[in-house]
């Protein structure tokens, strides 16, 4: 873990340590009863969390916790995390509270493009940040734009790995898949086979470059 995204994670703990946590959270009394919180189960609780089980206070208790375990270890899933923050409107929050969220994103972001491939627990590719990123209702333009920023090898082969895996040409029109269609980034890709043209990944630059030509 880098030391922007350690910062991020101690400003997310110290935001949200108002909310104190439980030890035990009430649960709807027609489905399940009171819920034991297990930090050695969390994925079971991920699930109702903010539905049939806890309060909002309860979900913004347990982000610092469940934020942590993201970058750690592979047990949860981002888009079921993330996807909670719009349900409890959280951008209706306290400023602090948004600001602290936004700095965590952000320092996940730039960590998983520093690193190829990513050390990132449950964020294992690009795609999977960005699809837990429009979980949590922001716009990818706000993370593509700092792709864009970030010209280095490690960025360049999850931009590939991205191109692979999608199908570029037929794909619907989105902002995600209109931005990998852009001319700009076929250069950038012919760039960085030119830089790493001697590469273990040359020929995967190679093949995400002749995806966008066609």
């Amino acid at each position: 873990m880098d030391d922007d995204l350690t910062v991020a994670l101690a400003r997310v703990r110290d935001v949200f340590a108002r909310y104190p946590r439980r030890a035990v959270l009430d649960g709807c009394p027609h489905c399940r009863g009171d819920v034991l919180v297990d930090e050695h189960d969390l994925f079971s609780l991920t699930i109702s969390l903010g539905n049939t089980v806890g309060s909002r206070d309860d979900v913004k208790s347990l982000l610092p916790v469940f934020f942590e375990s993201l970058v750690v270890s592979e047990d949860l899933y981002p888009g079921i995390i993330l996807g909670k923050l719009p349900r409890e409107e959280w951008r209706t929050w306290p400023q602090d509270e948004q600001e602290a969220i936004d700095a965590y994103l952000d320092a996940v972001w730039r960590s998983l493009l520093a690193q190829h491939p990513p050390r990132l627990g449950a964020f294992e590719d690009a795609a999977t940040f960005l699809d837990a990123a429009r979980a949590a209702g922001e716009r990818v333009e706000r993370f593509l734009d700092v792709w864009d920023a970030t010209p280095t090898s490690s960025a360049d082969r999850h931009l590939a790995e991205m191109v692979s895996g999608l199908d570029v040409v037929k794909r619907k029109p989105s902002p995600q898949g209109d931005w990998l269609r852009r001319e700009a980034v076929r250069d950038r890709l012919h760039r960085a086979f030119e830089r790493d043209h001697d590469s273990a990944w040359a020929d995967d630059l190679a093949r995400a470059y002749d995806l966008l030509r066609v």
